[in-house]
């Protein structure tokens, strides 16, 4: 296939970007980069009673977020403002006068209608295969309406024809205005691009996915701290497989790997615990420096000061493979940057209970104060040895001074958060606890 691969994402401006919508524009992008073509991004917002403050900003920021860049959208010439079909009105007029030149539109109630020809539509779909319209008892279709706004179906194929899409990649839910479409172009006399629908997200229970069920919405994952890369492969896997049982790839190899007939015709089923899944593949194992990224929107908003890079990222380095959300790192890390941390109030009774505790920790901060190396495995022996020699069992000092440095019962190992934490830290800490709970 050629660089004439021209595709598009055409959504609604209604404050909401879909799974659904997202897996549509995610499917035109790999089309386009697959075969070296363009994908445009237009804005259908001809019905100005959908539309929601701030809407297209979070068509933006979505898809941005995917990684799914535009290479074409702006009638002002730029790649960074997509097209507007509500500035696009003149285009539209000049189609119009192309149909009354032929008689094949009529005003009905100040309402202008496009004649039918009634004759069946043949389609090749892409996906679905061939499919015959009968159109022998459709009405005649409104294509503008009286207060002289355009419908959908009329602005939807000038468009198509003005920035000639070569291939219109959409839900399966807009099969039925195929047969619509194909009419308007034949009446134009223009050759219709290539269809392909694509299945449908279904709920496990069967049920159409809709924007108020959970994991609906891409804004959701943005929120919770999902990694970017982690949900657009788990999209690239609704109606799309590689045939050969994998379900992690990045996105170099679907690129190489995708292509239309590869679609599934049956519906998907979106597994919420399955997106779960792979993103804690790709959390815990990104590089430190995209852990860092990703990390860094949340610990800002938390209020967290980063006055050491270096210390902040041996900190994330830690605590790593203990993240499932990004939104959870500050809650894991918050600790490491601030002396008024409060301690866990279940863990202190049930961890410092016994006058011995703190007489054990004043050993363990002595022995610690004597260590000339500073490192994981020089502290785990000395806790070892000085619980051999109390005697008790090791976890009796572990947890003790987790909850001491920390505040928390719960965290990284502790050996590596001692050394991480750095020797004045930690014998600042226990000193302080001691002092406190005695």
């Amino acid at each position: 296939m050629s660089s004439a691969v021209r595709v598009r994402f055409a959504p609604s401006p209604t404050g909401f970007l879909h799974v659904g919508g997202a897996r549509t524009a995610l499917f035109n992008w790999l089309f386009a980069q697959r075969h070296q073509g363009v994908f445009v991004l237009r804005i259908e917002d001809t019905d100005k009673s959908r539309e929601h403050e701030n809407a297209v900003r979070v068509i933006y920021d979505g898809l941005r977020w995917l990684g799914l860049e535009w290479d074409e959208g702006g009638d002002k010439g730029g790649p960074f403002d997509p097209y507007f079909q509500s500035e696009r009105g003149s285009i539209y007029e000049k189609y119009l006068k192309i149909l009354e030149s032929k008689a094949l539109v009529y005003e009905d109630q100040g309402a202008v209608r496009f004649r039918s020809s009634h004759r069946p539509v043949l389609v090749d779909d892409l996906v679905c295969g061939r499919i015959e319209f009968d159109r022998s008892m459709e009405p005649d279709m409104t294509i503008r309406r009286p207060d002289g706004s355009w419908i959908f179906h009329f602005v939807s194929v000038v468009d198509d024809i003005e920035m000639r899409i070569s291939h219109v990649i959409r839900g399966e839910d807009h099969l039925t205005n195929t047969s619509k479409h194909v009419a308007l172009y034949q009446a134009l006399g223009v050759e219709p691009p290539r269809f392909a629908h694509i299945p449908l997200i279904l709920n496990r229970d069967g049920s159409k996915m809709s924007k108020r069920d959970e994991g609906s919405s891409i804004s959701t994952y943005m929120e919770r701290g999902y990694a970017p890369e982690a949900v657009r492969n788990y999209l690239c896997l609704l109606g799309w497989s590689p045939k050969d049982n994998r379900e992690k790839l990045n996105i170099e190899e679907v690129i190489r790997l995708f292509d239309l007939d590869k679609v599934n015709r049956r519906n998907a089923s979106f597994d919420l615990d399955k997106c779960n899944w792979l993103n804690a593949q790709y959390v815990a194992h990104m590089p430190i420096s995209r852990f860092r990224e990703l990390s860094g929107p949340f610990i800002e908003k938390a209020g967290i000061q980063i006055s050491d890079e270096e210390y902040l990222l041996a900190v994330l380095r830690i605590v790593q493979e203990k993240i499932k959300l990004f939104k959870d790192v500050p809650e894991w890390i918050g600790y490491f940057f601030t002396e008024d941390y409060e301690y866990d109030a279940g863990a202190i009774a049930k961890t410092f209970s016994g006058p011995e505790i703190m007489k054990r920790l004043e050993r363990l901060r002595e022995g610690y104060q004597t260590l000339a190396a500073w490192n994981a495995g020089s502290l785990e022996s000395e806790l070892k040895r000085l619980a051999t020699e109390i005697p008790c069992k090791a976890a009796e000092l572990i947890h003790p001074t987790r909850l001491a440095v920390s505040g928390r019962a719960i965290g990284p190992s502790l050996y590596h958060m001692l050394e991480v934490m750095g020797k004045d830290r930690v014998l600042r800490r226990l000193s302080r606890t001691i002092e406190r709970f005695s």
